[in-house]
């Protein structure tokens, strides 16, 4: 199995204005808007998305864990003792779970959708 890497980190907003200016402003990110309650960069370093949708916004910041086989994690991560707390789902740009390690800590491994 590849090596997973921390490559995003989802924060919830209750101001998506606000705070993206926040981000532009101060550390000179540039925000793209995949939706009206949806804005993230993408540097392909570790990035940042801002999440303003309350549904769908977790309470803390959310780490993003990017696999190269996700299915393949999603079995591990129960096996480990992992309790998932969303089913794998698709996302523009791929497809994620997330999960709740035993100290109660939320996380997402995801996948790129394949470029074919």
């Amino acid at each position: 199995m590849a090596l997973a890497r921390l490559n995003y980190v989802e924060l919830p907003v209750s101001d998506m204005a606000a705070s993206k200016a926040f981000f532009q402003k101060v550390a000179g990110w540039s925000l793209q808007e995949f939706a009206p309650t949806y804005a993230a960069t993408v540097t392909g370093h570790t990035d940042l998305g801002l999440q303003a949708d309350s549904a769908e916004a977790t309470t803390v910041p959310l780490p993003v864990i990017e696999v190269e086989d996700l299915e393949a994690i999603f079995e591990a991560a129960k096996a480990a003792g992992g309790i998932i707390v969303r089913e794998i789902f698709s996302f523009p740009g791929g497809r994620r779970f997330h999960v709740r390690e035993p100290s109660g800590n939320e996380i997402a491994f995801w996948q790129a959708a394949s470029q074919e």
